[in-house]
């Protein structure tokens, strides 16, 4: 991994990681998936926006961009998103974070398939390995890393799953098909596309009940739809964009630590030892899908520009 893309990964993980804990206190007063609907709307809302102050214009017209963006938005947002915060119904923000760490080894594997600038090598195999090893004893321990509770539905499991296939796919298909275009026009619109498909979805299933929610929980929503949506987004993409599938994905890896320790800090989880044998397996893997050389061609292909 570049070493520059450090910084970047960290606060990335940050977001991703406070707005994993915000979420899980938010779905005990918000059906999951009108949460979602309201966050991306917000967060869609304060894309146009801020789009509009930042160019001066409305969003591209491009077709084509709007196409690719879009399913970046349909299938590598609004599925995951959904199928995570649902699962927080049923399992630690540490559990969940974890078991989300084999996202970047699937991603390195795909990647490898069909990117030529992010090839396997015998050390990245062993370091896939260990890593989906890590993740897998998660979730065959039954553990939630709730109190209280002896084991985790396997609901929780299978929803976190879904959500790393699409979120592994979804970033090689970033990486392949939007790295040309600008990183706010294509957060933008996965924003964007994201509200339109989540929202109709929460209003058929769920309806729009918010009279369980109070002060706390209106804070916690905005906060995910500014951080954890917003500026998380965009960043992910940059980061793509910039430094390659590989590295872009290994906020991934620090999330877990943000979620855990946020977890049991603020809503009361718990850390066992098998959540910490698993992820001391997971960070044996990530030391070694490591490279602390410049990748050839991914900087110079894409230099650092006020556009981003």
């Amino acid at each position: 991994m570049n070493i520059k893309s450090l910084p970047f990964v960290i606060l990335l993980a940050f977001f991703f990681g406070s707005s994993m804990v915000v979420s899980r206190f938010s779905v005990s007063q918000f059906e999951p998936a009108t949460y979602i609907g309201i966050r991306m709307i917000i967060s869609s809302m304060l894309a146009m926006l801020v789009y509009a102050a930042l160019t001066g214009r409305r969003l591209p017209r491009d077709r084509e961009l709007w196409k690719r963006a879009s399913v970046l938005g349909v299938f590598g947002t609004a599925v995951p998103m959904t199928c995570v915060i649902t699962a927080l119904q049923y399992q630690s923000t540490g559990i969940t974070s974890l078991m989300l760490s084999a996202a970047p080894a699937l991603t390195i594997l795909i990647a490898h398939l069909v990117l030529p600038d992010e090839l396997l090598n015998r050390r990245k195999v062993i370091g896939v390995g260990l890593a989906l090893a890590g993740a897998l004893m998660l979730a065959l321990s039954g553990e939630d890393g709730l109190p209280d509770v002896s084991a985790s539905a396997p609901t929780g499991y299978l929803l976190t799953g879904i959500a790393v296939v699409f979120s592994a796919v979804t970033v090689v298909y970033a990486r392949r098909y939007l790295r040309g275009y600008d990183a706010y026009d294509v957060g933008s619109i996965r924003i964007f596309s994201t509200a339109l498909a989540v929202a109709p979805y929460s209003l058929l299933t769920v309806g729009f009940d918010v009279s369980a929610v109070d002060g706390a929980g209106v804070l916690a929503l905005l906060y995910s739809a500014l951080v954890g949506t917003f500026l998380g987004l965009l960043l992910s993409f940059y980061n793509v964009k910039r430094f390659g599938a590989t590295p872009a994905v290994m906020a991934t890896y620090i999330i877990p630590i943000v979620a855990g320790v946020g977890g049991v800090l603020f809503l009361g989880e718990v850390i066992t030892p098998t959540m910490v044998f698993g992820m001391a397996v997971i960070v044996s893997g990530i030391a070694l899908l490591q490279e602390y050389k410049k990748p050839a061609g991914v900087l110079r292909r894409f230099p650092h520009r006020g556009s981003y």
